[in-house]
């Protein structure tokens, strides 16, 4: 049986990020340490950059922008199903006026 993957929180990543940054160790022995899986961390300095001044974990300008688009691309889909259904409305009531 499969497990399911465990859901870390933004402090908990926070903590890891600013542990493996301070400590001088490397990622894999930081990862054995917390039990976390190969490659965790270097996903999570990828995708997180630590604001030290505020004390936030924030996505990096790349992830920001992964976001961004596929929110657009959430949109564009709703506006397009949205201007498909007043096409086949206006299809509708054309052809009832011709009769």
């Amino acid at each position: 049986m499969k497990k399911s993957p465990k859901k870390y929180t933004d402090e908990f990543k926070r903590d890891a990020l600013r542990l493996l940054k301070t400590s001088g160790k490397t990622k894999s022995e930081v990862e054995r340490e917390l039990r976390l899986s190969h490659g965790l961390l270097r996903q999570w300095g990828k995708r997180f950059a630590i604001n030290e001044i505020e004390n936030k974990l924030e996505l990096s300008d790349c992830a920001q922008l992964e976001s961004q688009i596929k929110q657009l691309k959430r949109e564009n889909a709703i506006l397009q199903e949205e201007r498909d259904i007043l096409k086949k409305t206006i299809s509708i009531f054309s052809r009832e006026r011709h009769k």
